[in-house]
């Protein structure tokens, strides 16, 4: 610890705040939340990251899930330069974008068409926007704690109530544009069902994270998504599982794969490009069709489908869909940090609490139940500043923010998580003065 030094990331985030609005790119890379100031990063490989100050960390990261094989991987990145070499982007269509497209809708049976597009947000507002036009309805429901991207009318909150009409949760969104979204508890069908009876000819869509991943790593219950899968054909209303973090990340099936449930759509995310800006929407035929050219509803992109990341999303997923033993391979090493953290966790006699789905995990500066935004709102986000604070200095990069989840890595090694777990007592201790 003594010896941590960020000389230059200081130098470089002061120049960077000239040029740049808070001198980062996205939000939560300022590490503001843990009162810190962000390292910048010179390169990474494998489970490794290292900062322009020659600092090196085993990440945790891992640019926030797509790297399910590490940094840097050489079979994923082998061969792009030359694809490099015959362009970047042409804006007319290739044929990768189509082995995409067939990989996708092969790997999925909720999918029968899939539109590749440039980001999440760009998926999940493009999705309910066809479900919108397939339905011809106007209202969405969106569950508190579930980030679905930026776009205007997902940037809402709920207000005091456990249901209400959105209400903006950022200057520049107009409160018209949210009007027509309604905000849910995760984990409460009670709540869905009261909003669905009080609009039973009006709701368009339903979109969920089977795993919430933005308010920490928060699972759906089965019971819920169940729930939601009958009362969306109760009442005509498209159900969207944004999978951009859980999609080919918790299992090659997603998450609709591990709960057995099938989505009317579906949008993916970076891990189809492999960490390159990409994303993707999908789901049946009838409702895909609605997607311009073929249908009324209008979508676009110069970059969608970009050959770089189409190719290193096809490379990245045949090796997944090749070797299977990946997810179980994953599965075991978070099992085994689970079980470590949770026995420091109890020597300690702290309040913090494991939560692990498949191979995502978060750790939680308070006990007890985290089933919905509410519950999970009253963690310890100074203590867990100090423990971040505690981690970075001594080589363990874990997410900015209380309320992300750890991503693992096929790179993690069991000795990198043995010595993470020696790193999390000594942080421990000192975020709550042991």
């Amino acid at each position: 610890m003594d010896n941590f030094n960020n000389k230059k990331s200081e130098e470089i985030f002061v120049e960077a705040q000239k040029y740049i609005p808070g001198g980062v790119n996205s939000p939560v890379r300022a590490f503001k939340s843990v009162g810190l100031n962000p390292i910048f990063v010179e390169r990474a490989k494998g489970s490794r990251l290292f900062d322009v100050d020659g600092n090196e960390y085993i990440d945790f990261i891992c640019s926030w899930g797509p790297l399910i094989l590490g940094h840097s991987n050489e079979e994923v990145s082998k061969g792009i330069e030359e694809v490099l070499a015959r362009g970047t982007s042409y804006g007319v269509p290739t044929a990768i974008e189509v082995e995409m497209a067939k990989l996708i809708v092969e790997s999925y049976p909720s999918i029968d068409m899939v539109r590749m597009v440039n980001s999440g947000t760009e998926a999940t507002m493009s999705a309910l926007r066809v479900a919108r036009g397939y339905t011809g309805r106007n209202k969405i429901i969106k569950f508190e704690g579930c980030y679905h991207g930026h776009a205007d009318s997902l940037l809402v909150k709920s207000g005091s109530g456990t249901i209400t009409f959105g209400v903006p949760t950022s200057p520049g969104v107009p409160e018209g544009t949210v009007k027509d979204t309604l905000v849910c508890t995760y984990n409460d069908m009670d709540s869905v069902r009261k909003v669905f009876e009080e609009n039973p000819e009006d709701i368009a869509a339903v979109i969920v994270e089977p795993v919430g991943g933005n308010m920490g790593v928060v699972p759906a219950e089965k019971d819920f998504l169940q729930g939601l899968r009958e009362i969306t054909k109760e009442f005509g209303a498209v159900l969207i599982f944004d999978e951009v973090i859980t999609g080919f990340r918790v299992a090659y099936g997603g998450a609709q794969e591990v709960y057995g449930i099938e989505p009317d759509m579906t949008c993916f995310g970076k891990i189809i490009g492999a960490g390159l800006p990409v994303g993707a929407y999908g789901g049946k035929k009838a409702i895909m069709e609605m997607v311009s050219p073929l249908g009324p509803v209008y979508q676009a992109g110069t970059l969608s489908g970009n050959p770089l990341a189409m190719y290193m999303g096809l490379r990245n997923l045949n090796i997944l869909k090749n070797n299977p033993e990946i997810y179980s391979n994953l599965e075991e090493k978070a099992i085994k940090f689970e079980k470590a953290m949770n026995a420091v966790i109890e020597e300690l006699d702290v309040e913090v609490t494991v939560i692990r789905f498949k191979a995502m995990l978060c750790t939680f500066f308070a006990k007890g139940t985290f089933r919905n935004f509410s519950e999970v709102m009253k963690c310890d986000t100074e203590k867990y500043a100090i423990f971040f604070r505690e981690m970075l200095k001594n080589g363990v990069l874990f997410p900015p923010a209380q309320f992300e989840g750890l991503f693992l890595s096929a790179a993690h090694t069991n000795e990198d998580i043995d010595k993470t777990v020696e790193i999390f007592k000594n942080a421990l201790k000192v975020a709550f003065n042991k």
